[in-house]
């Protein structure tokens, strides 16, 4: 692992004014991260938000992180890792790094627009929330999204409130924000490192009673350009469901 520009004061505010850290995760975005970077800046930036945002690299065989390095500042640092670990392990490194009183977890891939991260933190802080999640399904949302990957998403999260009460109606977007204390409690104990990560993470949060989650709208606009959700994908995300609801129902291993 390697790292670059250790963030000591944030832009749109003063020193240890540090309200918000974004996490970004990247995988071969070598092409897009840069602008993806200058999002979120922006975004934070205008509202006078005290930042800090973290790309991590997970393994890209790309000039993904030399790209995000170019936008490396004392309010943008670059964590690069060699293998591909999983988008989970990414997002766990990331949010481990973080030190704002809340934490975003936003894709490179610039399908997700950053211009609701400022509402995500207004309503988080107003309405005293653990977390707020984007969701496909939120009425406010704005979706260019295939008929056959949302009748997978009804599907799937129909699954998880059956299994884990979790009545919300969207897990896997990419664009989330959450009190640090929440990720500081749950991280550890969370072992997926890929498909069912963000259900994990939200399950567990539930389970150690930070209940206070909402869903947000989103803005989606799917570039298709990266992996996709293939057979093996949706195998291994009910495979790794199954073994959250094993571990919390069964052997009861999050309560260890």
């Amino acid at each position: 692992m390697t790292t670059n520009s250790n963030p000591s004061t944030t832009t749109g505010g003063e020193p240890d004014e540090l309200i918000l850290s974004v996490v970004m995760p990247a995988f071969n975005e070598a092409h897009v991260v840069g602008e993806a970077i200058d999002a979120v800046v922006g975004v934070l930036t205008a509202h006078a938000i005290g930042f800090e945002v973290i790309v991590v690299s997970d393994g890209s065989t790309d000039d993904t992180a030399d790209a995000a390095r170019t936008r490396a500042s004392e309010s943008v640092s670059v964590v690069e890792y060699t293998a591909n670990r999983g988008k989970g392990n990414a997002l766990t490194q990331g949010s481990l790094l973080a030190r704002g009183r809340w934490v975003a977890w936003i894709d490179a891939d610039l399908d997700l627009d950053a211009a609701l991260l400022p509402e995500y933190l207004a309503a988080a802080e107003d309405g005293g929330l653990d977390a707020i999640i984007g969701s496909k399904r939120h009425p406010g949302s704005i979706v260019d999204y295939p008929r056959s990957r949302r009748m997978g998403s009804v599907a799937y999260q129909t699954l998880v409130r059956i299994l884990f009460g979790l009545h919300v109606r969207d897990t896997q977007v990419g664009l989330k924000l959450f009190r640090r204390e929440v990720l500081a409690a749950v991280l550890p104990k969370v072992l997926v490192k890929q498909y069912a990560f963000d259900l994990e993470v939200l399950a567990l949060a539930r389970h150690f009673g930070f209940s206070r989650i909402e869903e947000g709208p989103v803005v989606i606009r799917y570039q298709f350009s990266g992996s996709g959700v293939d057979v093996r994908a949706i195998t291994r995300a009910l495979w790794d469901t199954a073994a959250v609801f094993y571990r919390m129902r069964i052997l009861r291993y999050y309560d260890r």
